[in-house]
């Protein structure tokens, strides 16, 4: 969750215009692995849709977006993506991310993997995703966890073509 946490907050930095869906995990794993309340996370969103509006407009292929990032993904949000079952309105807006060509972004968390989350993992690459889990980067040697949480966002946000300076980059 502070990846998600971050993300948000740069890319409100950035007056990037953000959407979120908080899903009943999201909040439970928010109050586990972080000191932020619901209400401070929907703060740093433009717009917040529940997951049960299937509705909304994130959900249609006219709504123009630059893509979108789901993090962290669960592998149950995976499979869901994978099989093209929109039950939610973050999966029906992933398949949505999907059939527009537009950068879909995984933050799949969940270790160890067994085969299917691997296959699962392959049909969301094979239709376009981009499996991104939050990998800490080492060799950045970086002097804190907020330094590792900044090269994983800046990570996410270079695949959205969003540029930022959050970590520094590979030298020749």
């Amino acid at each position: 969750m502070p990846y998600a946490v971050r993300l948000l907050e740069v890319l409100q930095g950035l007056s990037v215009e953000t959407h979120l869906i908080m899903t009943k995990p999201a909040i439970q794993t928010l109050a586990v692995e972080t000191d932020y309340s619901p209400e401070l996370v929907r703060s740093l969103a433009d717009h917040v849709h529940s997951n049960g509006d299937i509705g909304a407009g994130i959900a249609s292929g006219s709504f123009r977006a630059h893509g979108m990032i789901i993090a962290p993904c669960s592998v149950k949000t995976l499979a869901e993506i994978a099989n093209g079952i929109g039950s939610s309105l973050m999966t029906r807006a992933a398949d949505v991310t999907l059939k527009e060509r537009r950068p879909l972004i995984l933050g799949v968390r969940e270790t160890p993997l067994h085969l299917g989350h691997l296959r699962n993992m392959t049909a969301a690459t094979e239709m376009g995703a981009i499996i991104a889990p939050p990998m800490p980067a080492f060799y950045m040697k970086t002097n804190s966890i907020d330094d590792l949480v900044n090269h994983q966002v800046g990570r996410w946000l270079d695949a959205m073509n969003i540029h930022t300076d959050l970590a520094p980059r590979w030298k020749d």
